[in-house]
């Protein structure tokens, strides 16, 4: 049988299993709800649904998202296929307007008590970022890791630096200096930095995009409906990181299974989030420094340096019955206590304000030390924009990518201007 129909087989049979033991649950009145696969999560899910059906009468029935390819691509089939969960806790933030436009989620500040359990939790930016073109807001901030650059200590040193260097032209020089020939062989094998070359849509997130926001001062790539980063950061972010791979500062590699070329001190900085403390903490001995600071800007930026905060949030699809006491179990996982509860087991941020003030907080901080650099760095965040075809907006901007920065086929100004132009006919825009 060809290996398509048998792959379309076994992922209705899953669906079709979900379904009924989705069925037979509700019939019982309980709610059910998925998070996502991370060890943490699961963890801090099973302690969150056991503790509140300890406290209450309506049941929450727990499972992690089935393994699939994606968890976008498994989340899409239950839609089709009905077998949604009533609470999802992993939802990208840029893929909730989809879904809202589709109909297939709970307005939640119709919700009794949402808007002033938001307002105590949120900053009036970030409930300004998740409000929906129509007023209504579809989901619940929850968890963010900001993306920073992180950079091997002792390797900074080694090139005369007492600091990482912070501007574009800074870093280029600091690149040029630290690309070696190790073995003689008449190729370099140790680069300045290392990010994706992959061209899915969400490697974008954690190169260009954070650098256009840096740049920008949190500038959105959307706006009114039609593009809007068709402007000197987007072009001056390009121009950089062609740069970079033009002169070989950056390496090409794909990174395999197995091979750490950062803790094998190949590369001297990444740009990456707050998980990856834990990692090399895990991997690495007492001898390797490293820390995080800020995304590079370009020479002469002034104001606050944001970048992407990788949100995700939790949504309640409209096929819950008991939407209320959905929304009432999201309440009891997001609470100053469990958010406490969250960081410790997952290390990742909550989407709260005040985080450095919270006293509870300290302790947890003081063990963390690294985790305080992204504390402050969450001061100055963004997710992304509200657009039900962000996924294909980022993917246009791929392929300029690819043929601008990996490629030099194109300079800045016209990818730029040629992704504008694409994208504007994606939304329709007339010209």
């Amino acid at each position: 049988m060809d290996m398509m129909y048998k792959s379309v087989i076994i992922f209705l049979l899953v669906f079709v299993a979900m379904s009924c033991d989705r069925s037979s649950r509700k019939d019982a009145g309980d709610l059910v709800y998925w998070s996502s696969n991370n060890g943490g999560e699961i963890e801090f899910a099973r302690w969150a649904v056991d503790t509140w059906n300890n406290q209450n009468q309506v049941l929450v029935s727990y499972q992690p998202i089935p393994e699939g390819q994606t968890s976008e691509e498994i989340l899409l089939a239950a839609v089709v296929a009905g077998t949604t969960p009533d609470i999802y806790s992993n939802i990208w933030q840029g893929a909730v307007e989809f879904y809202r436009v589709s109909d297939v989620l709970v307005a939640m500040d119709t919700l009794d008590g949402f808007m002033e359990f938001l307002k105590e939790r949120c900053d009036s930016a970030t409930i300004a970022e998740i409000t929906a073109d129509d007023g209504h807001i579809y989901q619940f901030p929850w968890k963010i890791n900001p993306i920073m650059t992180i950079y091997n200590k002792n390797l900074i040193k080694e090139i005369g630096l007492s600091d990482p260097p912070k501007t574009y032209s800074s870093f280029l020089r600091a690149a040029e200096a630290f690309q070696k020939d190790q073995d003689g062989d008449g190729y370099v094998d140790q680069w300045f930095g290392n990010t994706s070359v992959k061209l899915a849509w969400h490697q974008r997130l954690f190169n260009f995009y954070p650098l256009y926001l840096a740049a920008s001062g949190g500038m959105p790539l959307i706006k009114d409906g039609k593009a809007h980063f068709n402007n000197r950061f987007a072009v001056e972010a390009f121009r950089f990181l062609q740069t970079m791979y033009e002169n070989n500062y950056f390496s090409k590699q794909s990174q395999s299974a197995g091979q750490d070329l950062f803790v094998a001190q190949k590369y001297a900085t990444k740009w990456t989030g707050p998980w990856e403390i834990q990692y090399l903490d895990r991997f690495t001995g007492d001898d390797f420094e490293y820390d995080f600071y800020h995304i590079p800007v370009p020479d002469g930026h002034k104001g606050p340096i944001y970048t992407y905060c990788d949100p995700k949030n939790m949504v309640i699809f409209n096929t819950c019955k008991n939407p209320q006491a959905a929304f009432e179990f999201i309440k009891s996982m997001t609470t100053t206590e469990a958010d406490l509860k969250f960081l410790n087991l997952t290390n990742q941020l909550p989407r709260r304000k005040n985080l450095s003030d919270l006293p509870s907080y300290k302790p947890y901080f003081s063990r963390n030390p690294k985790m305080e650099t992204f504390v402050k760095q969450a001061e100055h965040i963004k997710g992304v924009g509200n657009s039900e075809v962000m996924t294909e907006i980022l993917d246009i901007i791929s392929q300029e990518y690819e043929a601008c920065v990996l490629y030099q086929m194109k300079s800045p100004e016209e990818a730029i201007a040629d992704a504008e132009r694409t994208v504007n006919v994606l939304l329709r825009v007339e010209s």
